[in-house]
């Protein structure tokens, strides 16, 4: 399973680069189902004029337009970052069976950073977490996006 979970992760991370090529946080997501990628997502809120366009939320849409079902039971989202609570919950409501992130979010993260949304019991769905997959090299990516905007802010 480790192989398959950093072979799907590297899927996410070139998602990512997309993302960032683009001026928007490199975050990239992709839905996988039976081995095979089902769905695709970067973050793109700044290009779509959208505060939902989250990577996964953009995964989970194309996954739910390809397989023609806004539930995916027995998916897998890969996400290159810790899902916020509005991602959560979108992963929640899709029947996701297992989310695997790469670096932890400490400022918004929604399964163990910040809070733990996906051990609420309460809550009438649940997903395995699986975190720090190819952490190292998804957080870097964000933190060099972060330090080139910090550069160009104290240049201008």
């Amino acid at each position: 399973m480790a192989n398959d979970d950093e072979f799907f992760m590297r899927a996410a991370l070139a998602l990512a680069r997309e993302a960032g090529a683009a001026g928007e946080v490199p975050v990239g997501a992709v839905v996988v189902r039976g081995g095979e990628i089902v769905g695709r997502g970067f973050n793109q809120p700044i290009l779509a004029h959208d505060p939902s366009a989250h990577a996964e939320v953009m995964a989970l849409r194309d996954a739910a337009k390809n397989l023609a079902n806004y539930r995916l039971p027995g998916c897998t989202l890969y996400v290159t970052l810790e899902p916020c609570a509005m991602c959560s919950g979108a992963i929640f409501h899709a029947r996701i069976a297992r989310v695997v992130f790469g670096a932890a979010d400490p400022k918004t993260g929604a399964a163990g950073s910040v809070v733990d949304l996906y051990g609420e019991p309460r809550l009438n769905h649940h997903a395995e977490i699986v975190g720090g997959v190819l952490a190292e090299e998804c957080g870097e990516l964000l933190s060099s996006f972060f330090a080139a905007r910090r550069n160009r802010t104290l240049l201008a």
